[in-house]
């Protein structure tokens, strides 16, 4: 017997925020939508180029209420194939809320206490500042619960979701 993996869920309040964040701050599209007779929610798939794994986002309708997702750190993971453009999107984005020069790790912020951690998947000369790498190399971003974000000083700036 042989499973792949197929996706994975997050619940948002705003389908459309959570839409535009995705598309704009990783380049996912919406693959497929499936949407009840009643309204009472939708599921929104994202996904990027040929990769098989999706994003799926759902809404619903009675939900008014932020989600607790508590601090079970977990993470999704992609790759970038320009990080100092990626680096330069989310910094305008003004959702970068920590930076660890040594590492060459990047903390992301939003609406939804879930962060994005970008990182250069060979990993960043020691006291390299990521801004200031210029070669071009792949990187990888990680979506991470309100966990990763408890550790770090947040400034407060958020993206759209």
């Amino acid at each position: 017997m042989h499973f792949t993996f197929n996706h994975h869920n997050f619940n948002v309040l705003s389908l459309e925020r959570s839409l535009e964040f995705y598309q704009k701050a990783l380049g996912l599209r919406e693959l497929r939508r499936k949407e009840p007779a009643d309204g009472s929610f939708v599921l929104a798939f994202l996904g990027a180029g040929a990769a098989g794994c999706a994003l799926e986002l759902t809404w619903l309708r009675d939900r008014t209420e932020p989600y607790d997702l508590g601090y079970n750190e977990f993470h999704l993971a992609f790759q970038a194939d320009d990080y100092e453009a990626a680096y330069r999107l989310h910094k305008s984005m003004g959702c970068v809320c920590f930076e660890n020069e040594a590492m060459g790790i990047i903390l992301l912020r939003t609406r939804t206490v879930i962060g994005l951690k970008l990182f250069p998947a060979g990993g960043a000369p020691a006291g390299a500042p990521p801004a200031l790498t210029k070669r071009r190399r792949r990187a990888i971003i990680i979506i991470n619960t309100k966990a990763i974000n408890a550790r770090c000083a947040c400034s407060g700036n958020v993206c759209g979701v």
